[in-house]
């Protein structure tokens, strides 16, 4: 009898200490979504990070706008919406992954719902970032511009070549850091929580 009693305490001790690391990678996650993750400067415009680029698109400084090429940095009207929306999906089911018990069994495996939504999150966080690399080079290709280092793009305007300098900001190195950490965190939930029913 005291030996259930120590091992629920033990139990209940390392669910709310696992709760405590998915919301810290939650918190995490969102910082590194408002951290720019790549931004470009123009030479020949003052300042510098004239396009700075985020998961829901490319803010641009409004010289850029006006005189840049819109192939460089614009996307569908529907990305904004579909990035927030993607956002908010990954907080519910981080936030659902804290609560469900029960498993769900594929084939012979019988896996915690609450594993598959943390290794989900996780996982697809890191494959956004993936994809807006790919994304950024396409565009950046078609601009006839380099994503990352220093080229020479058109104004659309005047037609001259200006210098624009690229590199990837902290903030991408910080989405792919809270990626990981939310998907170890789903292989190592068992071992806080233990065995889901």
């Amino acid at each position: 009898m005291q030996t259930d009693m120590v091992a629920n305490g033990r139990g209940g001790t390392g669910v709310w200490i696992f709760r405590v690391l998915i919301v810290a990678a939650a918190a995490f996650m969102v910082y590194s979504w408002f951290a720019p993750w790549w931004s470009a400067t123009v030479a020949a415009l003052p300042g510098k990070d004239h396009l700075v680029m985020r998961p829901w698109g490319v803010e641009v400084v409004a010289q850029v706008r006006a005189s840049g090429d819109a192939s460089l940095y614009s996307m569908p009207w529907f990305f904004t919406p579909f990035m927030w929306t993607y956002l908010t999906v990954c907080m519910l089911a981080l936030a659902a992954s804290l609560f469900v018990t029960r498993s769900l069994s594929i084939g012979p495996i019988k896996l915690p719902v609450a594993v598959i939504l943390i290794g989900l999150v996780g996982l697809s966080y890191m494959v956004a970032l993936g994809i807006a690399y790919g994304v950024g080079e396409l565009k950046a290709g078609w601009a006839g511009a380099k994503f990352i280092g220093t080229s020479s793009v058109k104004n659309a305007m005047s037609g001259a070549k200006v210098k624009m300098v690229s590199d990837l900001q902290l903030g991408y190195w910080l989405a792919l850091g809270a990626g990981a950490v939310i998907f170890v965190l789903a292989l190592i939930r068992g071992l806080f929580v233990g065995k889901s029913r």
